[in-house]
């Protein structure tokens, strides 16, 4: 039985499969993500006049060039193909279980994981959790197909990992928080992402950053190490996100979608994805870091019940991600609040806090 929370994202689902990933020429249609995201922390009767004021920026589906078939290499990362590549997944989930689906294209896709910046693996990872958490009506199984069929037809690997040398099972992975502290900065920060991110081959230290975390170990120290580096992304937020307030939020985003697809993929597969989604996070944090770390924020103490930060702190800090409007806002809440669930640490809470100080508020 489908329960009403479900439904209402299934109701957004249908109306949101009728536009296109992108709108004015490359920005991401973060629709999808931010209504799973509000579904699945208590607001998804706000979802359909939350999406009233969103769709307007948004255009119809892209009409599509051929099919895409045995030659599906030669449309990677080709963004006039949006619209085959959906139809492709379409039609992979109808004629398999999505799982399937997953565990076929993830190794595929996943050396291109930066795509759009890193928004195919966002909306996937919503995609996943709500598949998982909700079951698997066909609503929610074209949402996958969407979001691999995005992710496929922006397909862009980050600089410098295609030439890197392989894992030597001797060297120590550093933990997470070193890793992303060891990143090289992007002096050149001008024009957007996709000007950016081919400076990194450039960029000083960018190869002895990249084939730090290597040596994962077994799948469950991936596994942890994957969580340690969204956790340790949020919590840079705090010094780091007045860089850009929105870019920056994906340096924590992108891992956690990784994180959320784990549990449908083989072991073998944790390792590498953890180490492609440290070169996403380290690219964006590359590409948008600060020359200077924000002064510290005061902070107030909580007195909430339940120890640093109770329940009500964390619906607290959702509720007012929703009052702010803003997609990245919400996606962010959705992340630091799992992190927060994950180790405890209130920091967590005040990074979510800061990214509804800092992103401005839509029109």
């Amino acid at each position: 039985m489908i329960s009403d929370a479900t439904g209402l994202l299934d109701e957004a689902y249908l109306r949101l499969h009728k536009t296109g990933p992108e709108f004015e020429g490359w920005l991401s249609n973060h629709a999808p993500m931010a209504a799973e995201a509000m579904a699945r922390h208590g607001h998804a009767e706000e979802v359909g006049e939350w999406l009233d004021g969103y769709v307007g920026r948004l255009e119809e589906f892209p009409r599509g060039a051929g099919p895409i078939g045995a030659d599906w290499r030669d449309a990677l990362g080709d963004p006039r193909r949006i619209a085959d590549w959906t139809v492709f997944y379409q039609h992979e989930v109808a004629e398999q279980p999505w799982r399937d689906v997953v565990v076929t294209w993830w190794p595929r896709l996943l050396p291109g994981l930066a795509a759009s910046a890193t928004h195919g693996i966002i909306r996937t990872g919503h995609a996943v959790r709500a598949l998982l958490a909700d079951g698997e009506d066909q609503a929610h199984v074209t949402e996958l197909a969407h979001a691999l069929a995005y992710w496929a037809a922006r397909w862009q690997p980050v600089p410098g990992t295609q030439t890197r040398p392989a894992a030597d099972g001797t060297s120590p992975c550093p933990a997470p928080a070193a890793a992303l502290g060891a990143v090289p900065r992007l002096t050149d920060q001008s024009g957007g992402y996709r000007a950016r991110l081919p400076r990194l081959a450039q960029l000083a230290g960018w190869s002895a950053a990249l084939a730090a975390p290597l040596n994962q170990g077994t799948p469950e120290q991936a596994r942890a190490w994957l969580s340690g580096l969204a956790d340790a992304a949020v919590i840079r937020y705090l010094d780091q996100g007045h860089g850009n307030p929105v870019m920056l939020v994906h340096s924590a985003t992108a891992p956690t979608a990784v994180l959320r697809t784990l549990p449908v993929l083989p072991e073998d597969l944790w390792a590498p994805s953890a180490i492609a989604a440290f070169d996403a996070a380290a690219a964006i944090t590359a590409i948008y870091a600060p020359a200077e770390p924000a002064p510290p924020r005061a902070v107030p103490p909580r007195a909430i019940p339940g120890g640093p930060a109770g329940p009500e702190a964390t619906a607290e800090i959702f509720d007012r991600a929703v009052e702010h409007g803003d997609e990245h806002v919400i996606k962010f809440a959705d992340t630091a609040i799992e992190v927060y669930g994950r180790t405890g640490d209130p920091a967590a809470l005040d990074a979510a806090s800061c990214a509804v100080e800092s992103v401005p508020r839509p029109e």
